[in-house]
């Protein structure tokens, strides 16, 4: 049986209720395309869609969209050239696009956050799971360093970026995916919670990472480490890729990872 994109969406998306206001659509091409081949990612960056178009995958299923915003909306990037250009090899090479957010973070548990947790190694460490975070227990003598070393090394990262004392003592964490590191998140479950650090992708930088530096000034134990957004949820990316080939097995499935945006000099 040929298997077309619909057959896909509808499999995404059978256990989930998506919200009205979605993002989760096919960005581009046709439901009814039958599908030669599947890249998952996180984001479908010019670097992915070139590599997809020379592996004959003509599906690419993306965490985030290709067009730099949340909403997919592209009337504002009219000729612009970078955008033109992207839109054109998508449509010559007739590479289909959609958007797996809304369903992934609706899965029980959330699909980002349980792939994140599970590559790291820390599953057995989730002592309660809410729908924003997963909350951890870690064994004595785990510190801010120890942790952040070991985020680097299960996730293959260069850096990090970490507000409060390396050397301060974890018991209790909590990981938010995404950009769910502001602080209306984050600082309320740090109370009630009585977490000492919050692992988180990204968020604005004078929320969390300031409430972090005023708890530190006033003597008590809190730390941050931030990841990134692509670096807290490519994992979870990978998680359905290797889900997709257990439902899939004719079809070829393929998470493919991007190197981080950012350098430091």
């Amino acid at each position: 049986m040929n298997i077309t994109i619909q057959h896909i969406i509808d499999h995404l998306t059978a256990e989930v209720k998506l919200p009205e206001n979605t993002v989760d659509q096919l960005i581009t091409g046709s439901p009814n395309q039958t599908v030669t081949g599947v890249f998952v990612t996180f984001m479908p960056t010019q670097h992915v869609i070139e590599h997809a178009i020379q592996r004959g995958a003509n599906l690419i299923i993306a965490h985030e969209p290709p067009f730099y915003n949340h909403h997919s909306h592209t009337d504002w990037l009219a000729k612009d050239p970078v955008y033109e250009t992207k839109n054109r090899l998508i449509n010559e090479a007739g590479i289909a696009i959609y958007r797996c957010h809304d369903a992934i973070h609706r899965y029980q548990p959330d699909g980002i956050t349980e792939g994140l947790v599970h590559a790291l190694g820390w599953s057995s460490y989730v002592v309660q799971r809410k729908p924003e975070a997963d909350l951890l227990s870690f064994p004595e003598g785990m510190t801010v360093q120890l942790i952040a070393e070991h985020i680097k090394h299960s996730l293959g990262i260069e850096y990090l970026r970490v507000a409060g004392d390396p050397k301060m003592i974890c018991r209790r964490a909590a990981v938010f995916v995404g950009f769910r590191g502001n602080g209306n998140l984050t600082i309320p479950l740090l109370h009630q919670e009585e977490l000492d650090l919050i692992i988180a992708g990204e968020g604005f930088e004078w929320e969390t990472p300031e409430y972090i530096r005023d708890a530190v000034q006033q003597g008590k134990q809190k730390a941050l480490i931030m990841m990134g957004h692509a670096e807290s949820e490519a994992s979870g990316m990978q998680m359905l890729a290797e889900r997709l080939t257990k439902n899939f097995p004719d079809l070829p499935v393929h998470f493919v990872g991007e190197q981080p945006v950012y350098r430091v000099l």
